[in-house]
């Protein structure tokens, strides 16, 4: 799937088809073998990066629980055949019991079982505490992954799909993954013993044999059913999101007030409701098709074993073996047909789950195509005006075909201060978006100075705007933070704070927050946080662009929650910010227009009108109508 600029759709995988013969079965296993050891040698890597002691405790833990099954199984018989062999001789008197080799075994194994239970327990705690730095090492990599990745990405459905995948497993899934590994490692020392022991018991040589054959079939379903399992889950992403949005349009504190004014809890759980069960329909398919395979398989191996159980006790029965023996054996085949379970269990939900880790590799090494394109990224001048011009410049999101902007040209003279107007729709937000180099133009050039934007370091490029979004961000720290994150780079320096505040308006009332600048803000975390209406947030957001003191400032929209006279203050004192700078603001209400040097008329994407207040009213065009006929409302308000 390609977008329209021709760059190649975020987390485009290729899928590996099945053979169709003999002859494609060696590639194709190849192929699929090359790829899970891929995935596995990342996760092995990713661990090794979190701390190379949990790799350390891994190997120590698999070797001592393969080992320690088999000392407790030998340590067992050993007590049991020592007894036999005391009952059999005649009682001991009870004061020389202590004395005695049962004695000593006992002690042996309570001191075996006891070491076990501590390394048991502490290995969990371990793990536990593993799994919290894997988890904080892989969103880590996603977060800084995040930093770099276009703006179109988070326009792309697909981006979410592998962002949900990529959230919902990776936290756990590595640690899990390389603890089922070592798993193995142990199981298979469990396994040979317990192989030794049969082997070297009397007519039991053929037992393992059988319960290996008995076992393959459950090892064709349990791959079988972890590759649908993944298939399933990879793409039922989209079910996933809609319950999770639905559900959480109810606890959103934000849109609680609207959907109980309007009634529409019930129909948001309806969606809910109905999208689980399709959801939920094939996944009760596929769970209940693989346990009746197991439990078919289950009974083959049961009746299997009893076989055998039937054959040692015989033996038993003659005299050919001691109790102790009976024990170590039955447990021998008990525990190889657990082994071989394990390991087909072990190995499918290892395969699954790197599997899985496609969606975290593939998020991990989705590649930014808002790059500096120089070969030695350009500075910024800083402390200057600046010329900007748009040259030829079209654009359409990726993955449509409709160009929002069409051909434009436009030159903007250092310390100009430009009003963007037109309808929604008409591209102004899309205009700004290509300014700051959030996009690339699918057509066209962009000059800052002089100089194509793609060759300036990004870092340089960014911070010479200072912006203020229509959407912008409302963060849940304290006052003096949320003023702060305007120049984030800078030491912190109150007193500017406080004048970026006094310059926006905010100041009037963050000095009459209970802890004024180090009041918390949104009660997310902190119960003594405090709401801000929309307005306040908007003088806050004001601030943080005053505070950040950049060369160019943009203004989306930045008194849209302000009344008229708010509005009209904070124009005012914006005068004095803009001094010397090259200013751009978007702006329905056209009477902060009239403030501008040249207003610019957006129509359809194309600039209809350009030209300063007086001039585009003389002309009498869109412009006009649109102001008088503003005019004509705030008129009718005022005389009401």
């Amino acid at each position: 799937m390609w977008g329209a600029m021709g760059q190649k759709m975020p987390f485009e995988h290729k899928k590996i088809a099945p053979p169709k013969n003999l002859r494609q079965l060696f590639p194709y296993l190849k192929e699929l073998m090359g790829g899970f050891f891929c995935r596995f040698g990342y996760i092995v890597k990713l661990v090794w990066d979190t701390g190379r002691w949990i790799l350390f405790l891994l190997t120590f833990m698999a070797v001592f629980k393969g080992v320690t099954p088999l000392i407790g199984a030998l340590l067992s018989q050993s007590v049991l055949n020592e007894l036999q062999s005391v009952i059999a001789a005649g009682y001991l008197p009870q004061n020389t019991f202590f004395s005695s080799k049962v004695f000593y075994l006992l002690v042996v194994l309570f001191i075996y079982r006891t070491v076990t239970q501590i390394i048991s327990n502490l290995n969990r705690a371990l793990n536990r505490i593993a799994g919290e730095k894997v988890v904080k090492q892989v969103r880590l990599q996603m977060m800084e992954k995040s930093k770099q990745l276009d703006l179109a990405s988070f326009d792309n459905p697909l981006f979410y799909e592998k962002l949900e995948n990529a959230g919902r497993e990776a936290g756990s899934r590595p640690l899990n993954i390389l603890s089922e590994t070592f798993n193995i490692v142990s199981t298979i020392i469990e396994f040979a013993g317990y192989l030794a022991i049969l082997f070297t018991a009397p007519g039991l040589a053929g037992a393992t044999v059988v319960i290996i054959a008995v076992s393959v079939p459950s090892a064709v379903i349990n791959f079988v059913y972890r590759k649908k399992n993944y298939s399933y889950m990879r793409f039922r992403s989209r079910e996933r999101r809609e319950m999770n949005y639905y559900s959480g349009l109810l606890t959103d504190k934000d849109l609680i007030k609207e959907v109980r004014i309007f009634d529409l809890a019930d129909t948001f759980i309806k969606r809910y409701t109905d999208v689980f069960s399709a959801y939920y329909k094939g996944l009760r398919r596929l769970i209940i098709g693989e346990t009746a395979w197991h439990a078919a398989i289950g009974i083959v191996s049961g009746i299997t074993n009893l076989v055998f159980y039937v054959v040692i006790a015989l033996q038993v029965f003659t005299g050919r073996i001691m109790i102790g023996d009976y024990t170590l054996y039955t447990g021998a085949i008990a525990s190889v047909a657990a082994c071989i379970s394990t390991l087909i269990s072990q190995s499918g939900s290892i395969y699954e789950g790197t599997l899985f880790i496609d969606n975290l590799i593939a998020f991990m090494e989705e590649k930014p195509t808002v790059v500096t394109h120089a070969a030695v990224p350009a500075q910024v001048k800083k402390g200057t005006g600046h010329t900007i011009e748009f040259r030829n410049v079209s654009f359409c999101y990726p993955g449509t075909e409709r160009n929002i902007l069409h051909r434009l040209n436009l030159t903007i003279n250092a310390g100009e201060t430009i009003a963007l107007v037109g309808l929604n729709g008409a591209g102004k937000t899309t205009f700004i978006k290509l300014l700051l180099r959030l996009y690339d133009p699918t057509e066209g050039t962009i000059l800052l100075d002089g100089r194509d934007i793609r060759e300036y370091d990004l870092k340089s490029l960014y911070s010479t705007f200072g912006i203020i979004f229509q959407d912008f961000g409302r963060y849940a720290v304290s006052a003096e933070e949320n003023i702060r994150f305007g120049n984030i780079n800078a030491e912190a320096d109150s007193k500017k704070i406080a004048y970026a505040a006094q310059q926006s308006g905010a100041d009037e009332y963050i000095k009459k927050l209970p802890k004024g600048y180090d009041t918390p803000l949104m009660r997310i975390f902190e119960q003594d946080g405090t709401e801000l209406s929309g307005g306040q947030w908007q003088k806050l957001a004001i601030a943080r662009a005053f505070y950040a003191d950049s060369d160019i400032l943009i203004l989306d929209e930045p008194t849209a929650s302000l009344d008229p006279v708010a509005e009209q203050s904070v124009f005012s004192q914006m005068d004095s910010l803009r001094k010397g700078k090259t200013s751009i603001f978007v702006s329905h209400r056209l009477s902060s227009a009239t403030t501008a040097d040249r207003i610019i008329v957006l129509e359809n994407g194309r600039i209809s009108e350009n030209g300063s207040h007086s001039q585009l009213m003389a002309k009498g065009g869109s412009y006009a109508q649109l102001f008088s006929t503003q005019a004509k409302r705030y008129i009718a308000e005022k005389a009401v």
